[in-house]
Formats: structure tokens, sequence, C-alpha cells
């Protein structure tokens, strides 16, 4: 009999400090989810108060910040989705992506580009367009260039799309779009990459590193690691741009965008692939 109340006893025990340690565990991860959430919205709400402020003045600053104005409807939405530590920082990464394309309009613009931010996930491993390039591809001509011109107002800050490394650069048309909103690269993506990066300094990769999903400096672990694309609902991205008129001019107001359209005066338009990237250590 006593051998039977001390096993019930110790089973109490044992039940008790399970539930208290589970308890534990979820109101930790639950402080760890709300404070990458708060990182996250103060991200976004500061990326909203640039795009809502800033006009461009020409097509490069004016495409840099209708991008800007997409990564923030895109940010929004995985915000709103977020249920876990990673998903809120793939919210985190969007908006910060967004800041480097306010930070390239200011400095096409000849504004101080601001503050610095922080640098993308697979961003320095995915290098940088080192010097002007033109290719013949697929029955179009590709431009790539370290700085922006009329022949390459669309920036890119360097990064991972998809799971592929895109170099920061400006270029004729944002050859990597269709990856960023499907979330998958198409056919002959690894060769456009190839014919257009082929030996140049300051990128690294060839088309087996770009189908691979990494080069030169980048293990499998940390791409592994660092890939937050797959699963998230790029829903928040919009190619028909931001409607500033989502915003609340006495304030910013995350529950105001309106994924309806940035009319970014030279906006991405589907049909008219005009491209680019930028060096993101202006």
């Amino acid at each position: 009999m006593v051998l039977l109340v001390i096993l019930v006893v110790v089973l109490v025990v044992f039940l008790v400090m399970s539930f208290a340690g589970r308890n534990t565990a979820r109101g930790h991860q639950a402080t760890q989810l709300a404070d990458a959430k708060a990182d996250a919205r103060r991200l976004i709400e500061r990326l909203g108060g640039q795009v809502y402020n800033l006009t461009g003045t020409d097509q490069a600053s004016k495409q840099a910040l209708a991008d800007a104005g997409e990564r923030l409807n895109a940010a929004g939405s995985q915000i709103d989705q977020a249920s876990t530590v990673a998903q809120a920082h793939l919210a985190k990464e969007t908006a910060l992506e967004g800041l480097y394309y306010v930070r390239a309009a200011r400095t096409v613009m000849g504004i101080d580009p601001g503050p610095p931010v922080p640098e993308l996930d697979g961003q320095r491993s995915a290098g940088r367009v080192s010097e002007d390039r033109t290719v013949d591809f697929d029955g179009r001509r590709v431009q790539a260039s370290p700085m922006p011109s009329p022949q390459t107002p669309n920036y890119y800050p360097g990064g991972r799309v998809a799971g592929r490394p895109v170099p920061a650069g400006w270029y004729s048309e944002p050859w990597w779009k269709t990856a960023l909103v499907a979330g998958a690269w198409g056919v002959g993506s690894a060769l456009l990459f190839d014919t257009l990066f082929h030996g140049m300094s300051g990128v690294g990769y060839d088309a087996a590193g770009f189908e691979g999903g990494y080069g030169s400096g980048y293990d499998d672990g940390f791409a592994a690691g660092q890939d937050y694309q797959a699963g998230y609902d790029q829903s928040g991205y919009d190619n028909g741009g931001y409607d500033q008129g989502g915003y609340d001019q006495g304030g910013y107001d995350q529950s105001g965008w309106d994924g309806g359209g940035f009319d970014g005066g030279g906006g991405f338009d589907g049909g008219d692939w005009g491209g680019g990237g930028f060096d993101g250590s202006f």
C-alpha cells in the first residue's frame, strides 16, 4: 500500500512538472514570436513612411519606389499571416528589401540615403554587378550595370530569390521577378544567369552554382537555414504597384494600405520588362 501511494505521488509530481514545462515552453515561444513580429512591424512602418513621403523624379527612382511599395504590400501580408518566428523573419526581410529600394531611389535623386539598412540574407554571397554587361538572350537584349541609367532603370539590392542568388545591381529588366512572385525559377533561368554574369568579378557564380542555389562562400547548411521563401504566401506582392491613398496622413496605419497599386510612374508592367539591380553598398 505504501509503495502504491509513493508511485501515485511520483506520477502526480511528474505530470505537474511536465504540464508546467510545456506551459513554460509555450510561453517562451509566444514571447519569441511576439518579439519577432514587433521587430518586423517596426521596419514595415519605417518602410511605409518612406514610400508615402517620397516621389520619384526619373525612371529609375520611380521604379525603385514602385518596387518598394510592392515589398511593403508583401511584408504586410506576411506579418498578418505569421504564426512562427521564421515567418515573422521573412516579413522583416521583405521590409528590409523595400528599404534598400528606398535607399536606391533616394541616392538616384541625390537625397541622403538615410541610416544604413541591415544586410539581407544571402546578400553578401550573391555578390554585385561590377561592370556594364549586355547580352542577347531568348530574342531580347538584357543589360546589367553597377549604376542606374535609362537602359538599366530596375534595381535589385542583392540576395536570394526562391533559393537562388541574384547579384545587386541595376538591370534592363527584372528577370528575377517571376521567381519572386511564383516562388520558383522558370526554364532557362540558369542559362540567363550564366550568360549575363559569366566571368564577372564580384559575382563569383556560374550556372551550376545558380542552379544549385549557392556559390563561392555560401555553404549548404547556411543556405538551408536561411531560405525562408518556400511555403510563404506572396499574395501581398502586387505587380500593379502600391496605392499611396492607402495611408492615413495622420500617421502610418498598418491596416490602411491598399494592395491595389502604387503608380510609381514606372512601375513594373508584366508586359514590358524593364529591369535592374543595384550595388547595395551605397
